[in-house]
């Protein structure tokens, strides 16, 4: 949701036309609700042998039941987005919910042993953000797309740091994936260099900009860092959970390229629900 409400603040004023972004918002619910269904079911066979608790190995769901709900879900988040398209008077909405669906298959369903898939996953949240921001009639522009890449690589580095979570982790692939991140949050902090000048609502950020993005990639390296040191899985765990967590606060500090901080409030609203829920949902 957090991704929406950026594309979105990113590129209109306020949350109107609300029915528009209220489509959008459930597709991507639908796409990235399918993308942790199918997930499991994909997973299921190694998911009996490292996590038996998941709901598939232990008896909880049939495989047939998750095979059914996921491939739903991503049937109705791509109807959704050409309803958000049809209700905004353009096909992007549509063209990316359906390029979204085709890439959450194929990370869960193709590439995920593979080392391509974190690039793919981050592809994944690049559409998502972008879903966001199909809805505008203006042409995206570079700090756009320095928004919607930015989170994009931070999420393959985030993915790569996660690769081997259950059990020790190499050193090498935490590093380069805490790199990657970092790269990320560079890409992200570039949004206004990239602007043109013809945004509407036009980039604006705060005068602490740069701050703000220089105290996250700290708060979030450094955890990173202690299970590069000591990369067993109590370490990288709550290191991953806490890089998936802050990807709220940087949508939300993103906003403040366009927006008053109210919305950024109304982004960071989102970690209620997220903190609350993760006490019963395991995020890794």
């Amino acid at each position: 949701m957090a991704d929406i409400l950026l594309g979105f603040l990113l590129t209109h004023r306020s949350l109107e036309p609300w029915y528009v972004f209220a489509l959008l918002l459930a597709a991507s619910v639908c796409l990235y609700t399918a993308g942790m269904v199918l997930n499991d079911y994909f997973d299921r066979e190694q998911d009996a042998r490292e996590r038996p608790f998941r709901p598939i190995p232990s008896g909880r769901i049939s495989e047939r039941t998750a095979q059914r709900l996921g491939f739903g879900l991503l049937a109705a988040g791509v109807t959704l987005g050409w309803l958000a398209g049809a209700a905004a008077g353009s096909f992007w909405p549509g063209v990316v919910a359906t390029l979204l669906a085709g890439a959450v298959y194929v990370y869960d369903g193709v590439v995920k042993p593979m080392p391509v898939a974190p690039v793919v996953m981050g592809l994944c949240r690049t559409l998502n953000v972008l879903l966001g921001m199909s809805a505008s009639l203006d042409p995206w522009t570079g700090a756009h797309y320095a928004a919607a890449i930015g989170v994009g690589v931070y999420i393959v580095g985030v993915t790569t740091f996660a690769r081997s979570e259950a059990r020790e982790s190499g050193r090498v692939q935490l590093a380069l994936g805490l790199a990657i991140l970092l790269a990320g949050l560079g890409v992200v902090a570039s949004l206004p260099h990239w602007a043109t000048g013809g945004e509407w609502p036009a980039i604006n950020p705060p005068g602490n900009w740069y701050l703000f993005w220089a105290v996250m990639a700290a708060l979030i390296g450094q955890r990173c860092l202690r299970a590069v040191l000591d990369p067993r899985p109590e370490r990288v765990q709550p290191a991953v959970k806490n890089a998936i967590f802050s990807l709220v606060v940087i949508d939300a500090g993103m906003v403040l390229a366009t927006q008053d901080y109210l919305w950024a409030i109304l982004i960071l609203a989102l970690l209620a629900p997220m903190l609350i829920l993760g006490r019963w949902i395991y995020s890794t």
